[in-house]
């Protein structure tokens, strides 16, 4: 099923041919998460701080949609290679645009992807404290609203997200995320 949804999303995604534009967004902000460790607060505390950079790739509907593709950098480099840790989150955002005045725009859209984690739980330690490892994925879903700058082709936005965790061994519960971040996007 997972398989068969990717390949349609990109051989819908090929129709529309090259994207209108590229991009970044680096954004930040805090988080409930009673399933994942944060490697930012001490053991025991569900959440905290949370950050990232990702790539964007915009393809446009019509004059005033464009759907956002965004691939995250940041969290998935640092926590693979620093922690032994996987938190890969990859959405697509529906943005809807409105016109303020000749310089700036505002926008608001739902978002969904997908949220993949491995690694301990919450109340895991570091080093010898570290508890079991394990794998969960659940969906990702967001909404987000902002202004954009339409001479620097930049953006400031809101986004808030929530993510329902399924671990993939039977002895967990499922975890629930809640954030929200201040997003600063940037196309060419």
């Amino acid at each position: 099923m997972k398989k068969s949804m990717f390949c349609i999303f990109c051989i819908w995604v090929s129709l529309w041919g090259t994207p209108r534009t590229w991009g970044g967004r680096a954004g930040g902000g805090v988080r409930y998460d009673d399933m994942r460790m944060c490697v930012a607060t001490d053991s025991g505390v569900a959440g905290g701080p949370m950050a990232d950079i990702a790539v964007t790739a915009g393809y446009e509907i019509s004059g005033d949609k464009l759907l956002r593709l965004s691939v995250p950098l940041m969290r998935p480099l640092l926590f693979g290679l620093r922690f032994d840790m996987v938190q890969f989150e990859p959405d697509i955002t529906l943005e809807y645009y409105r016109n303020v005045d000749e310089s700036l725009k505002r926008y608001f859209g739902p978002g969904a992807g997908v949220s993949l984690h491995y690694g301990p739980d919450y109340s895991s330690g570091t080093g010898d404290d570290r508890g079991d490892d394990f794998w969960a994925v659940g969906p990702y879903f967001s909404f987000v609203k902002g202004v954009k700058f339409i001479d620097s082709n930049s953006s400031l936005g809101l986004r808030g997200a929530y993510t329902p965790l399924v671990p993939l061994d039977s002895d967990r519960s499922v975890g629930t995320v809640l954030s929200i971040a201040i997003e600063y996007g940037r196309t060419f």
